[in-house]
């Protein structure tokens, strides 16, 4: 029996295989697809977009450059200046219901505070390129993956639970459900699944034009909808206010597809062939809970929404490395009460509100009579500085906060890289996915409570080239903070902390 089997072997079952694995759980992957490729997965088609916090999260494991080269992007790129002192304004910026956002307008002054380092931008990647990394990693950790193995049952007890795959049967502690929108075990364990329903269907498609330059590139919006051209060669997306009430089992012919674009591009335009084609909803739906006994969900099996604004492969990264410890804290017998469910806890909210962004950009985007006017009132407000800096706090990823510790410096956010002045970096101590106390005091009462939780904690202790004020901070392995301190520590204090998320200590 395994630790945990979990259903889906896309990037965030994968990276939740390897959190597990690196905290010494068993865990075997089933994936319905025979391949780990396959041309939904690869450009053009599979181009995903990570977010900053994404970067910062694949850091935290030392993943970062490994996924940067694997998707074209030099990863000096995506990071400040090794000497820099101070972090750089951020690049790049997303866009809201298509209508792009110029970096310069963000008023890095209104941000929560961050430290330059290797992952300071987002960058685009795809399926393929992350999930070939991240199943290396899950691999050399020992994961056991099955491919062509479809789930079809589940059944779970108080200890166990049984899940039928490609017709075989396979026994875990614990089910993890990474199985996408259409998800299986969200399915057959009868988790509710609520939401509102689409507006429009949407296409994605790799084409061949016979007059290309009839079509811009970037987002389009037309009294009829809208279509997108990227600079990938046939890169075709449309999005098309049906309601939603395009016949999915149908095949996306030549002739459909230049219809649906002919009428909202308002043009003549001609595909000469289609290579590659799917179509999506921006149907908004989340599960009520995460957790139904034994069994959890992460990422699309957990909320489904349209891709606009490329929040979801963020959202189920977030989700992965929110669980990953938790789960094997629990596996490993050390999880304080109630550890598990603070999955659900924090997660659920943060789904959401990707949920209402998603359904506030298809609203702005949707056409009608009065859509103009609203669109240009949208347009001028995110042409503020403090729209664009609302825009920025809503799609980098950095600035969630979760309800931990009141309004004490830090806790609930994610850390800030702290760099001590030996040149040893937060996100490198991060990397065995173990809790870190920074202790930027070298308080020696602190330095001895740390040790009473093992190897569950590492303490690091040493003046910081900038401390932002902190005396000293727990970080979770997640990278949030859960407990800091500006002036001496308290010990009292950081032991209530501690014991809240890492459990009784061992003395």
């Amino acid at each position: 029996m395994h630790d945990v089997v979990i259903a889906g072997g896309g990037p965030v079952g994968l990276f939740l295989a390897g959190e597990l694995a690196l905290s010494g759980c068993s865990v075997l992957v089933l994936e319905r697809d025979p391949e780990l490729t396959s041309p939904l997965k690869a450009l053009p088609l599979g181009l995903r977009g990570l977010n900053a916090g994404s970067a910062e999260t694949l850091h935290r494991r030392g993943l970062l450059e490994a996924v940067a080269r694997a998707s074209g992007v030099d990863p000096r790129k995506v990071g400040a200046d090794p000497e820099a002192v101070e972090a750089p304004r951020p690049r790049e910026l997303s866009h809201f219901a298509g209508m792009p956002l110029a970096a310069a307008g963000i008023d890095t002054a209104a941000l929560p505070p961050r430290l330059p380092g290797p992952a300071m931008e987002g960058f685009m990647t795809s399926l393929e390129a992350a999930g070939s990394v991240l199943c290396e990693r899950a691999t050399a950790l020992g994961v056991e993956i099955i491919r062509n193995a479809p789930v079809t049952a589940v059944a779970q007890d108080t200890g166990s639970v049984l899940v039928t795959a490609g017709g075989q049967e396979h026994q875990g502690r614990w089910l993890v459900g990474c199985d996408g929108g259409r998800s299986a075990v969200r399915r057959l364990v009868g988790f509710a699944f609520v939401g509102t329903e689409p507006l429009f269907t949407g296409y994605a498609a790799k084409v061949a034009f016979a007059d290309p330059g009839r079509l811009p590139l970037g987002f389009n919006l037309t009294p009829n909808g809208m279509y997108l051209r990227t600079p990938l060669e046939g890169h075709l997306g449309m999005m098309d206010f049906d309601g939603g009430t395009f016949d999915r089992s149908r095949p996306l012919t030549r002739e459909h597809l230049q219809t649906v674009l002919r009428r909202i591009s308002g043009t003549d335009v001609t595909l000469t062939e289609v290579h590659l084609a799917s179509s999506f909803t921006d149907r908004a739906m989340q599960t009520t809970t995460y957790r139904e006994g034994r069994v959890l969900l992460a990422g699309d099996a957990a909320h489904i929404h349209s891709p606009l604004g490329g929040q979801g492969l963020n959202l189920g990264i977030g989700d992965a490395v929110n669980l990953g410890w938790k789960l094997a804290a629990t596996v490993r017998g050390w999880a304080p009460e109630g550890l598990l469910d603070t999955y659900t806890t924090e997660r659920h909210p943060v789904g959401a509100a990707v949920l209402d962004w998603s359904r506030a950009q298809v609203a702005t985007m949707k056409p009608g009579p009065n859509a103009p006017a609203l669109r240009r009132l949208v347009h001028d407000l995110m042409r503020t500085t403090d729209g664009t800096t609302h825009v920025y706090r809503k799609t980098s990823g950095l600035f969630n906060r979760y309800d931990l510790d009141g309004e004490r410096p830090f806790a609930g956010r994610s850390a800030p890289d702290f760099r001590f002045e030996d040149g040893t970096r937060l996100g490198e101590l991060l990397r065995p996915g173990r809790g870190v106390v920074l202790d930027f005091s070298i308080d020696r009462a602190l330095r001895a409570a740390a040790k009473g939780w093992g190897d569950r904690i590492h303490y690091a202790a040493g003046p910081a080239r900038d401390d932002l004020g902190l005396g000293a901070a727990l970080v979770r392995p997640d990278g949030v903070v859960a407990w800091a301190s500006e002036l001496a520590p308290d010990r009292d204090a950081f032991e209530r902390a501690a014991a809240q998320w890492f459990g009784a200590p061992r003395n």
